[in-house]
This record gives C-alpha cells, structure tokens and sequence, in this order.
C-alpha cells in the first residue's frame, strides 16, 4: 500500500489536482459534479500513490456548522474516493486516519455527508450518526434538510456532545451536506 501525504489544495500541482480529479469521477461512477469538486478544495487533501498514480483521495475542508445555535469550528470531510481497481487495500482506512488526526488538531468537531457505500468505513472508525435534524443556513433563511438526517456523520474531537439536537450548515451550491 502507499503512503498517505497530506497536503492543503495551494502545494498542489495542476496535474495533481487533475489526477484527483479523474480519480473521484472513476470512483462516483459519474455521481460527482463540479460543484462537489468545488467542495474538496481550499483545504487539506490526503493522497495515496500506488503504481504510479493516485489511488486514494479525501479532503478536509472548514465549514461552520451551528450545533443546537452555537457556531462550532468543523473540519468536513469531503471527495473520499478509491480508484475500483484498488478497494478493500486499506487505502479509505489510511486516507480517514490521516484527515481524522488532521480535524483532532485543528478543529472543534468533524462531520461530512456518507453515502450508502461509505457508511460503515465511518461507523468502524468512530464517526457517529447525527440523530437529531439537519438545516441549512439558506439566502431565504433556515431550512430544513430532512433528506440528510440519516447521511450525516460526526466525530467529536473534545467534550461528548449531544447527538440529537439541531445540526445546521452554511450554504453552498450544490449538496448542502
């Protein structure tokens, strides 16, 4: 297996980020627009290298998200993919490991938005369901996000919190979770 660098999207190459960029697109089957690429960028990305490219992805971005009102400085996880011809390798184990230590030294909570696929890597490794509901910080004000109470994971990094208050997060295109 590879070795995880970690590096913030600025000491990253044009031709790196293009390769990351094949690589998420390989690994959502088409599911992975640019407003998501967007998503990834502007913070720290974890890549493995294996036989001569990248196999291995995530990025940890921040993000304000408002637990029960009070603003909480968050990494995000974001764009957590593994080329199909290299799963189950403990590529998406390494990549988490390497964004986990990243959010423990920088920020007051993770969270991110897990598909159906991604679920149980996150549960393994800690991350634990939101059970309480998710808004969005919305142009024409709160609103709810009802279709991601059961997508959104979080990861306390200090005191144990709360897991079924209200979790709320900045607007962006795209997905808002």
């Amino acid at each position: 297996m590879g070795t995880v660098v970690l590096r913030p999207t600025s000491a990253l190459e044009p031709a790196d980020l293009r390769e990351i960029r094949r690589l998420v697109d390989a690994a959502f089957a088409g599911d992975f627009d640019d407003d998501d690429w967007a998503h990834a960028l502007g913070g720290l990305h974890a890549v493995v290298r294996d036989d001569g490219g990248v196999v291995a992805h995530g990025a940890v971005v921040e993000r304000q998200l408002l637990l029960d009102g009070r603003p909480v400085r968050t990494g995000y996880v974001e764009a957590v993919a593994v080329h199909p011809a290299h799963r189950r390798r403990g590529h998406a184990a390494a990549v988490m490991a390497a964004l986990e230590a990243a959010i423990r030294d920088r920020y007051d909570l993770g969270a991110l938005g897990a598909t159906d696929d991604g679920a149980a890597l996150y549960r393994a490794r800690g991350w634990q369901p939101w059970q309480g509901t998710t808004w969005a910080l919305a142009p024409e004000g709160r609103v709810r996000t009802a279709e991601d109470d059961d997508a959104v994971f979080v990861l306390p990094v200090g005191a144990p919190l709360d897991l079924r208050g209200e979790l709320v997060c900045d607007w962006r295109a795209g997905d808002l979770w």
